[in-house]
């Protein structure tokens, strides 16, 4: 998730929520890079925006589930989804996609559209992998995002939700940004309060969601998302729910932090597994 000062003052003085989002069409590596087998996932949004996605197929049959990643607001999912692929080599089918105006996506960036296109990704998961259960893996923004989407898109087959780096308001992300900059830091309350809007806020989605097990993972250092916006986001949460801390980085807990973080999550989800069974 990356914005700075000076872009957030200008969607102040725009009324522009979308500034949040910050697509790129580049290419920034392909899966079979890194040894990843994968096939290209197309479909479309409710307005018929087409979306594209990676699929990576299980390795093991039967598979245990689907996981689709939300990926955060810069970039792609081609610079994503290093931190999801793997799962694929431990019983998982993975999705993972772009939003609007993202990648090879359709349409222009915007907010309300990117949360109806989380909730076509999770219809297209279930119609690609009938009857499995289904985990939602939101980073950054994608967390925000994620929660929106599955408010919107009901949840069904849910067994487990991982929000990683991810805040807990909008507006409270924007003061934060804004505060980091002299000529916005003495007036970031009223800007933020006046132009961003807090309508999918993550910590009220959290506090209502669907009461499947949840994870929030957050960096004491993160430099994007302060760590006390993770600490909120956790604290509004509906259980059950648990607190994992990195040391440093911002959704890098499966990718830089691989080696503690992966094979936890891979436990995690096995674990919510059985409890879904047993449900």
């Amino acid at each position: 998730m990356r914005f700075s000062s000076i872009s957030l003052l200008a969607a102040a003085l725009c009324g522009c929520t979308n500034i949040f989002l910050q697509p790129s069409k580049r290419l920034f590596l392909r899966p079979e890079t890194v040894g990843a087998r994968w096939e290209e996932a197309r479909f479309n949004s409710a307005d018929g925006t087409p979306l594209t996605g990676l699929w990576f197929a299980s390795g093991r049959t039967p598979a245990k589930g689907v996981v689709v990643q939300f990926h955060g607001n810069a970039e792609n999912m081609t610079s994503h989804f290093l931190s999801v692929w793997w799962l694929s080599l431990e019983g998982w089918h993975v999705l993972a996609f772009d939003y609007r105006g993202y990648g090879a996506s359709g349409g222009k960036k915007d907010l309300d559209g990117s949360v109806a296109d989380g909730a076509a990704a999770l219809a297209y998961a279930r119609a690609k992998a009938p009857g499995l259960p289904l985990v939602v893996l939101g980073q950054s923004m994608g967390g925000a995002l994620a929660l929106a989407s599955l408010e919107r898109d009901g949840g069904e087959g849910l067994s487990a939700l991982v929000l990683e780096s991810t805040f807990a308001s909008y507006v409270g992300i924007a003061r934060d940004k804004l505060k980091l900059w002299w000529l916005t830091r003495y007036v970031r309350g009223p800007l933020a309060y006046t132009f961003v809007s807090d309508r999918y806020r993550p910590a009220r989605l959290a506090a209502r969601r669907k009461p499947v097990p949840l994870v929030v993972v957050h960096a004491l250092e993160d430099p994007v998302v302060p760590y006390a916006q993770g600490q909120s986001l956790y604290k509004a949460a509906a259980g059950p729910k648990e607190w994992w801390e990195s040391p440093r980085g911002h959704a890098e807990a499966f990718t830089t932090h691989g080696a503690e973080f992966r094979p936890r999550l891979v436990r995690f989800l096995d674990d919510s597994l059985t409890r879904s069974l047993s449900r």
